[in-house]
C-alpha cells in the first residue's frame, strides 16, 4: 500500500510516522508513506500557499494552485483509489472506514491547515472526507496521522499477532472485553477465574458477554446499529 501526505507542515508528522508500528510497517515494505510540502507547490518566491477568503470573514485558507499542482504531479505518476481531505465537517472515522481504506492500493490524504481549504479543490479532486471528531483542531495532521495509523495496523503482517488486531474494540461493532495479563493478583485485585481455568469455551463465552455488557454501559449507540 502506498499513502501520500499532502501538508502544509509535513514535518510536524515526521516523528510519528517514523516511530513503533508505523516504522516497522514501512522496513518490512508493507506500506510506503510518502510526505509532500505544500509549499514546495507554491507560486511567490516567499512560499505563500495561503490568502484571505472572499466575502470577507477571519482566518486564511489554502488556495488552490498549490494543492492541484500537487496533486496532479501525483496522478501523472499513478493512479489513486482516493483522495481524502481531513475535515471535521465530515462524517467521522469509523472501524469500518479503515478496514475498507486498508484494502486499497493507493491513497492521497490531505492535511488542511489554517481555516480550511478553497470549496474548488473538494469539489474537483476530493473522493472521500473524513472527520475523528466533532471538534476543531489547527491543523489536520493529526487527524490525518489517526487514520494512517487505523489503516496500517489492519495490514497484513503489520502486527506479530495477526489475531490481535482482529480482536480489538470496534472490529465487529462491539468494544472490547476487559483485559489482564500477570500476576493472577496484585494488590488483593484478582484476574476473574475463569480466565484462569483453560477452558476455552467457557472463556470466550464470558469475553463475549462481558463485551456485550461493556459496550451496553459505554457505548449503547453501537448496538442501536
Amino acid at each position: 500500500m502506498r499513502i501520500d501526505i499532502i501538508s502544509a507542515v509535513p514535518e510536524s508528522m515526521i516523528s510519528f510516522l517514523e516511530s513503533s508500528i508505523l516504522a516497522n510497517a514501512q522496513n518490512k515494505k508493507i506500506v510506503e508513506i510518502f510526505l509532500h510540502n505544500l509549499h514546495d507547490y507554491a507560486d511567490d518566491k516567499f512560499k505563500h500557499i495561503d490568502d484571505y477568503p472572499y466575502g470577507g470573514g477571519s482566518g486564511m485558507l489554502i488556495k488552490c494552485k498549490p494543492v492541484f499542482d500537487c496533486i496532479e504531479f501525483l496522478l501523472k505518476e499513478r493512479k489513486y483509489n482516493e483522495i481524502i481531505f481531513m475535515t471535521p465537517d465530515a462524517p467521522i472515522l469509523t472501524q469500518d472506514t479503515s478496514k475498507e481504506l486498508a484494502l486499497l492500493e493507493n491513497i492521497i490524504i490531505i492535511a488542511g491547515h489554517y481555516k480550511g481549504i478553497d470549496q474548488r479543490i473538494r469539489d474537483v479532486y476530493i473522493t472521500k472526507e473524513i472527520s475523528i471528531g466533532d471538534y476543531v483542531l489547527s491543523g489536520g495532521e493529526l487527524p490525518a496521522l489517526v487514520l494512517i495509523d487505523s489503516i496500517v495496523r489492519l495490514l497484513p503482517g503489520v502486527l506479530n499477532n495477526s489475531e490481535s488486531a482482529l480482536s480489538d474494540s470496534l472490529m465487529d461493532g462491539f468494544l472490547e472485553s476487559p483485559q489482564y495479563t500477570r500476576p493472577a493478583k496484585f494488590r488483593d485485585l484478582e484476574v476473574p477465574s475463569i480466565l484462569l481455568s483453560g477452558d476455552h469455551k467457557k472463556i470466550e463465552k464470558y469475553r463475549i458477554e462481558e463485551s456485550i455488557r461493556l459496550t451496553k454501559e459505554k457505548r449503547p449507540d453501537l448496538l442501536e446499529k
